[in-house]
């Protein structure tokens, strides 16, 4: 073999050498006539890759040269050369393999798809990011060398560090490299390599990582180990599982001539040809896409007052029911203060007192409306009734009920300040270094001898009233707050245990005591002595009655309202699924809750839970995600009756009590409402927009149900093929979202999922599941997740991830985009956006819907539902 090396040996690495010559040796093959022509081939061998340009011969020629390829020692012209001959084998065996030598057709567009599938490095590309790994090569490097377990923290692949070391043993086999450290100069070649934006380049490491043995060929055993080491990755506990029967399924798909193993072209077609799971938009749609890109650009006005004229315009129009409902309150504090306070000055105690006892009795007028008005957002059955049977909720923001709540909370606080303290350290002082001229005017209030120290105001009716009140105020304010209602402060296993909800839930009972002492000070006034000047009662005589009946109600409708359990289910994310058989005369809309009472747990305590099932269903279902103190004893119970489930059933641990054949002794549940919330305005929407985050989706679910039992319906009306028991409401268009963390979370509603699939034939309601511990589509730790997904789906129907029919996408929406999809969709139209989940998501989308509003001619309006 003549070899002509057009760089000089020592520069061999990292640089481009040139071969040219005869393939075969000096001494030819019987098989080869003086006459016969050879097989002329041209190449392009680099460090890293060999490429046939050209082939010129007959091809089963080419394929004894191939194997003749295989055969020779290694020792010829070192181990590289070797490698870049078997590498020539492979290519040869390819092209042999068919009639015709063609490259595999790399249309723009499916190239581009091709290259978003495989991104080693998607954030810093290239040397934009390489100082950022060298100065933490300088930081981790031990004598100059980085280990292979430090890899993955130095090129920021931290939260991968088994994918980071097997993609470490990849670059290093592909540059010979044994030792398990790399230096500077090695670590900068392997970063060039993962950031190359080439799909060659990254179709080639990808194959290197599966080819551990770098023969040039992969077997089911090597696929095996990446499906393995992708779902670890990636959190897919049951692909993990399930890896031998994956991995069959990808050689049966690339290897359909059953040879016992692929190689780098299999994945190439694969990655070439593989359809595109984008949402695609037609012509004329990609044309609308763009005017709306630009039409939705921010354009600073030079301005500030138009700026902030305009801001202040988009303020009210999203918030005017908010608006006029907190001016009118304060409107009416203020009324409130002001004439308590004028009142006041013009007695004769403003002479010793001065305005200090106008200010303690404008905070006192101001306590007594709002500890009125507090009870009233909190009056659940009248809430439901008022934005359920009457107009109202077109002015008033019921879905803010609790917010007010907690508001009116504040000025209650606000007020109790303003009296205590200016009574305190006011007033109170004033009143015992009054001369006696001075104060002969108080002897009708306080007594013939004046007061000689604060303990004879403290000892007194109003006094010991007063200070319990604020005490218990204090008490329940401070456990209200989600740093103790939901146990997010580090505090100490003994203070810890008089935190969290049954902490609040008993301390915001303590009202009831509060209320009692409220009127009983707001009796015994030192400066009120005739009985209708004593207002207190006349304040709250009406809420407290009404919020008394309120009570009632719920204990006698709760006690006719035990229901019978017909199935629980324990799903993996600490959730349980509980159906109830439905109370005799239970109407629900979808989207409203029930408050649940478990006498076994506690027997005062109810928990709100919102309803999963939909209104036409013949049961009642729940799912509760245990995350306190009550829903953890509540799952402990029903797990001591369930069992594992069997054949086709889901969950962890399950129990089918209608089923069974023994009947074990279950928890008895009271149930009560139910009640409204936000989710349950969707019938006013021909489209709704749907988003759960985790167990969020639980209200969603059921209204997706319905929406598809109301498509149905309408159908059938059309066609005369049955009377309809349900007048139909307008949404006839519904897009979900649920984002999830957790594989396992989408057992939670497969069922749900499957229905909608096999009877949503016309399309009418879109599913779009997503998985957060995925990484995102396009990430090469996630690329052979989605090649099996799309090979897996198109065999079954069945996405790999979900176990469902509806494709789950990876890491999180683009909610632009969602926003974008939708407007283009329906022009012109109303959409309701329902979101239920946490609150970090809230701010986001309010801010698109506001932003597609206002520059579009799609209205968005949203509603949101926090937890």
């Amino acid at each position: 073999m003549e070899i002509e090396n057009t760089r000089d040996s020592d520069s061999m690495r990292g640089s481009r050498v040139g071969f040219s010559g005869s393939l075969v040796s000096g001494k030819k093959s019987a098989r080869f006539k003086d006459d016969e022509s050879y097989v002329e081939i041209t190449l392009d061998v680099r460090d890293d890759s060999v490429s046939v340009q050209n082939i010129k011969g007959a091809d089963h020629e080419a394929a004894l040269l191939a194997s003749r390829l295989e055969k020779r020692p290694n020792n010829t012209l070192g181990s590289q050369l070797s490698f870049h001959l078997r590498q020539v084998s492979k290519e040869l065996k390819r092209m042999t393999s068919s009639n015709k030598f063609q490259k595999i057709d790399r249309s723009k567009s499916g190239a581009a798809r091709a290259l978003r599938g495989l991104q080693f490095m998607n954030k810093n590309v290239g040397t934009e990011g390489w100082s950022e790994v060298e100065s933490r090569f300088d930081q981790l490097a031990v004598n100059g060398m980085l280990t292979k377990s430090l890899f993955g923290q130095c090129i920021g692949m931290k939260e991968s560090s088994e994918f980071a070391e097997e993609l470490f043993d990849a670059l290093a086999r592909k540059r010979c490299i044994t030792s398990p450290a790399v230096t500077k100069d090695e670590l900068r070649e392997f970063w060039e390599q993962i950031t190359d934006t080439s799909f060659d380049a990254r179709l080639q490491t990808f194959f290197d990582m599966v080819d551990k043995d770098a023969d040039g060929r992969i077997t089911q055993e090597e696929v095996k180990e990446i499906i393995t080491l992708s779902a670890s990755a990636n959190k897919l506990s049951k692909i993990q599982d399930n890896s031998d029967e994956y991995a069959a399924l990808i050689m049966e798909e690339l290897d359909p001539g059953n040879v016992g193993y692929i190689e780098l072209y299999n994945l190439e077609t694969l990655l070439l040809q593989a359809p595109s799971h984008s949402m695609n938009l037609s012509t004329n749609s990609r044309v609308l896409s763009q005017m709306l890109s630009q039409k939705l650009k921010p354009t600073k006005e030079r301005n500030p007052f138009k700026r902030c004229k305009r801001r202040l315009d988009y303020f009210i129009e999203d918030n005017w029911k908010r608006i006029w409902v907190m001016a009118l309150w304060l409107s009416i504090c203020a009324g409130l203060f002001t004439w308590k306070f004028i009142q006041y000055k013009r007695r004769a105690v403003f002479d010793v007192m001065g305005y200090c006892v106008s200010v303690a009795k404008g905070g006192a007028e101001t306590t007594k409306f709002n500890m009125a008005l507090v009870l009233l957002p909190v009056c659940r059955n009248t809430i439901t009734w008022l934005r359920s049977r009457t107009k109202l909720g077109k002015i008033i923001p019921f879905d803010d009920n609790i917010n007010f709540h907690k508001v009116i909370a504040f000025g209650i606080a606000v007020g109790v300040g303003l009296h205590a303290i200016s009574h305190l350290t006011c007033d109170f002082p004033r009143l015992l270094h009054a001369t006696d001229e001075e104060y002969e005017p108080m002897k009708p209030f306080f007594g013939d001898e004046r007061p000689n120290n604060y303990w004879w105001f403290v000892k007194g009716t109003e006094g010991w009233t007063g200070v319990v009140m604020v005490v218990l105020m204090i008490i329940a304010y401070v456990l209200a707050q989600p740093w103790f209602r939901r146990n997010r402060l580090n505090l100490p296993s003994t203070i810890k245990k008089l935190t969290g909800f049954n902490a609040f839930w008993y301390s915001h009972h303590l009202f009831v005591i509060v209320y009692v002492l409220f009127i009983i000070h707001g009796y015994f006034l030192y400066l009120s002595k005739k009985w209708y000047k004593k207002t207190t009662w006349m304040y709250i005589a009406v809420p407290m009655i009404l919020y008394a009946c309120e009570r009632l109600l719920r204990a006698f409708r709760s006690g006719y309202k035990a229901v019978k359990i017909l199935k629980v289910a324990v799903y993996p994310g600490n959730v349980m699924a509980v159906h109830m058989s439905k109370p005799q005369g239970f109407k629900y809309t979808s989207g409203q809750y029930i408050l649940v009472n478990c006498s076994d747990v506690s027997s005062f305590q109810w928990h709100p839970f919102t309803i999963s099932s939909a209104p036409g269903d013949d049961y009642l279902s729940m799912h509760i995600r245990t995350l306190g103190d009550w829903t953890s004893q509540l799952k402990t119970l029903f797990s001591k009756v369930c069992e594992p489930p069997t054949g086709d059933q889901s969950g962890l641990l399950r129990a089918d009590i209608a089923k069974a054949d023994y009947k074990p002794r279950l928890p008895k549940l009271l149930i009560d409402g139910p009640y409204g919330a936000p989710a349950q305005d969707y019938k006013k929407y021909d489209v709704v927009l749907l988003v759960g985050l985790g167990i969020g989706a639980t209200p969603l679910i059921s209204i997706v149900k319905d929406v598809l039992n109301n498509i149905k319906q309408q159908k059938d009306i059309e066609d005369g093929t049955k009377g309809s028991k349900r007048s139909p409401f307008a949404t006839k268009r519904a897009y979900f979202y649920w984002v999830t963390r957790e594989q396992g979370s989408f057992e939670w509603f497969k069922g749900v999922m499957d229905e909608v699939s096999e009877n949503d034939q016309e399309g009418l309601i879109e599913l779009h599941n997503y998985c957060t511990s995925v990484y995102e589509e396009g990430d090469a730790r996630s690329a052979l997740i989605t090649m099996l997904q799309s090979i897996h789906q198109a065999k079954s129907g069945v996405d790999i991830v979900s176990g469902t029919r509806v494709k789950t996408h990876f890491a999180r929406p683009n909610w632009r985009q969602v926003f974008k999809r939708v407007t283009i969709n329906h022009p012109d139209q109303r959409i309701g956006v329902f979101y239920c989940g946490p609150q970090g998501l809230v701010g986001e989308l309010r801010h698109l819907s506001q932003d597609f509003s206002h520059k579009t001619g799609t209205k968005f309006e949203f509603h949101k539902e926090n937890f």
